[in-house]
C-alpha cells in the first residue's frame, strides 16, 4: 500500500511540474528585436486616376431629308464608308391632300398655258402682217412663257410629292448618303420602318451613326479636390480594360468649368486626345483609366509610409529614431507629397538617422526564422 501511495504522490508532483512548465512556455513572449531603416533620396510622383471611356472625337448622325418608309439598307454596322457612299433608300408615301392639291395646280397651269398658246398664235399672225406693234407682241410672248414655266413648276412639285425628287435629278432626296469618311457605329432602324425628315421643328430619324475610329479621345471625371491641379496639355497614360498590357499616351485638352454632384461628391468632366498606333484597333466605348501626374519631385528625402506613426491625440506624424541599442526616441516630422508608397520628408530627420520599423510582426511558433522572407527581416 505504501508503494502505491508513493507512486501516486510522484505522479501528482510530476503532473504539476509538467503543467507549470507548459504554462510558462506557452505564455512567455519572445523578445522583439526591432530593425531600422534609413531615409533615401527618391523621385516621387503624386498621381490621380480618372475613370471613363474612349470615344470617337466626332460622331455624325445621318438623317433623311424627306419622310417615308426605309426601303433598302446598303450597309451594316462596322462597315467602312466614304463621303458620298449610298447608305439607304427611302420610299416616299405622299400625303393625299398635298398630292391632290398638286395635281389640281398642274391641271390649272395647263389650262392657262393652252389659252396663252392660242393667244400667242393669233397675235403672232397679226404681228407678221404688221397689224400690231412689236411691244404688244412682246407682252403676249411674256404671258405665254410665264404660263409654260408655271406648268413646268407644277409638274416638278408633283414629282417631288410622289417620288421625293424631280426625275433626272443627280442627287435624289430619297437616297441617303454618307457625309463623312468613317466607320458605321450604329444603325438604329430597319428596312420597312417609317422615318421622318429633319427640319426646324423635328430632329428627324437617325439612319446611321458614323465616326472615324482613328481619332479617339478619352472622356472621364475627376474629383473636385484634384481638378485645381490640372492644366491643359498635361500628359496622360490611358489604359483600356479590353486591351491588357498596353498603354496609350494622351494630352489633356479640356476640363469642364462646372462640376456635377455624384453620390455626394462633385465630379468634373475632362477630355484628352489619345494617340493611337497603326496596329491597334480601338472600338468606341471601351472603358478606360487615365493616370495624371499632379505633382512630381526629383531626388527628395523620403521614407516608406509604413514607417510613419501618428499621435492618437494630436494626429501629428512622427517616427522613432534609434539612439542606442534597441533604444528609440520620438521625432516629429513634416511631410510633403506622397505616391502612396513613399512620402517626402521636409524636416525632422536626415539621411543618417536609423528609423524604427515599428510594425514588424512576430513569427509563428515553429516557423524557421532563418527562412523568413518577410520585408524588414535579416
Amino acid at each position: 500500500m505504501k508503494i502505491l501511495k508513493y507512486i501516486a504522490i510522484s505522479l501528482l508532483v510530476g503532473g504539476i511540474l509538467f503543467a507549470a512548465a507548459y504554462f510558462i512556455k506557452t505564455n512567455s513572449k519572445p523578445k522583439i528585436s526591432f530593425e531600422t531603416e534609413k531615409a533615401k533620396l527618391r523621385n516621387i510622383e503624386k498621381k490621380t486616376v480618372a475613370t471613363g471611356k474612349v470615344i470617337p472625337e466626332d460622331e455624325i448622325e445621318i438623317k433623311p431629308q424627306i419622310s417615308g418608309i426605309l426601303d433598302e439598307l446598303y450597309v451594316e454596322e462596322g462597315d467602312l464608308v466614304k463621303n458620298g457612299d449610298l447608305l439607304a433608300k427611302i420610299k416616299v408615301v405622299p400625303n393625299e391632300q398635298s398630292l391632290n392639291s398638286s395635281k389640281g395646280r398642274l391641271d390649272r397651269a395647263r389650262i392657262v398655258l393652252k389659252n396663252a398658246k392660242i393667244d400667242y398664235d393669233r397675235n403672232l399672225d397679226l404681228f407678221n402682217k404688221k397689224v400690231i406693234s412689236k411691244k404688244e407682241m412682246e407682252t403676249v410672248q411674256l404671258n405665254y412663257d410665264q404660263a409654260s414655266q408655271e406648268v413646268s413648276n407644277a409638274f416638278s412639285d408633283l414629282q417631288i410629292i410622289k417620288l421625293g425628287s424631280v426625275g433626272g435629278s443627280s442627287v435624289a432626296n430619297t437616297n441617303i448618303r454618307s457625309t463623312v469618311d468613317g466607320t458605321i457605329l450604329e444603325i438604329p432602324v430597319k428596312e420597312g420602318q417609317q422615318v421622318t425628315e429633319s427640319n426646324n421643328f423635328n430632329p428627324g430619324t437617325t439612319i446611321a451613326t458614323i465616326a472615324d475610329l482613328n481619332i479617339m479621345i478619352f472622356e472621364g471625371k475627376v474629383d473636385e479636390s484634384e481638378v485645381g491641379k490640372l492644366k491643359i496639355g498635361m500628359p496622360l497614360e490611358v489604359t483600356l480594360g479590353a486591351i491588357q498590357d498596353q498603354t496609350f499616351n494622351a494630352d489633356l485638352r479640356f476640363v469642364a468649368p462646372k462640376g456635377n454632384e455624384e453620390s455626394g461628391a462633385v465630379k468634373f468632366k475632362i477630355e484628352g486626345d489619345v494617340y493611337l498606333d497603326s496596329l491597334s484597333f480601338i472600338r468606341a466605348g471601351y472603358s478606360a483609366n487615365a493616370s495624371l501626374i499632379l505633382e512630381k519631385k526629383d531626388s527628395v528625402l523620403s521614407i516608406s509610409e509604413s514607417l510613419l506613426q501618428f499621435d492618437r491625440i494630436s494626429g501629428e506624424s512622427y517616427v522613432e529614431i534609434e539612439i542606442g541599442d534597441q533604444k528609440f526616441e520620438r521625432k516629429n516630422i513634416k511631410m510633403g507629397i506622397s505616391d502612396g508608397i513613399n512620402v517626402e520628408i521636409i524636416s525632422g530627420i536626415d539621411m543618417q538617422d536609423e528609423i524604427k520599423i515599428w510594425n514588424k510582426t512576430e513569427p509563428f511558433k515553429g516557423e524557421d526564422e532563418n527562412n523568413d522572407s518577410r520585408p524588414g527581416r535579416k
